[in-house]
């Protein structure tokens, strides 16, 4: 297995989870993901049957119910990151906010059908982003634009007057 491969949990619509290693990009092979499963074994999916991808730290397989840890799926405030702030609904009715790049691959991605990558409202949890195929969203609504921070411009500091090495007196 490459070093490119990582680590992800695959919640399909219904009660299955699979777990196993997929390249940074998802490439779906028509209507099927090729997942690596911890046995080293090839397991196709079928895109239309998963709900998310989630690219995870461990696979935590001690919970059964959420493995990916998603506890926050809501932003408490506006998000720190730069990114398109969205709020997606799936087809089962379930929703989640993240932040998705702007950039090609988002134009891209939403022109031939993939999919999107997530960044997950909560940073420390397990899941670090998801990707959510195309045929799971139902609405995708935009929340706001978060930019990077306008660099501050320096103040220059006040300038000093110049001492005077030889003070004038006035001559008698």
């Amino acid at each position: 297995m490459s070093s490119a491969q990582k680590k992800v949990v695959v919640r399909s619509f219904g009660p299955h989870l699979a777990w196993g290693y997929l390249p940074p990009d998802v490439p779906a092979h028509g209507d099927r993901v090729e997942l690596i499963d911890p046995a080293a074994r090839v397991v196709e999916l079928a895109t239309a049957d998963i709900k998310w991808i989630a690219y995870v730290r461990d696979f935590n397989l001690t919970d059964q119910q959420s493995p990916e840890r998603l506890d926050r799926r809501r932003f408490a405030a506006r998000p720190r990151s730069e990114g398109l702030w969205v709020r997606l609904r799936f087809t089962d009715g379930d929703s989640i906010e993240g932040l998705v790049q702007v950039n090609r691959q988002l134009v891209e991605s939403v022109a031939d059908s993939a999919g999107l990558f997530l960044t997950p409202p909560d940073p420390r949890g397990n899941t670090q982003r998801l990707f959510v195929p195309r045929s799971a969203i139902e609405a995708l609504d935009g929340l706001g634009l978060v930019l990077p921070p306008a660099p501050r411009l320096a103040r220059k500091p006040a300038e000093a007057p110049q001492p005077t090495l030889f003070p004038t007196e006035p001559t008698r």
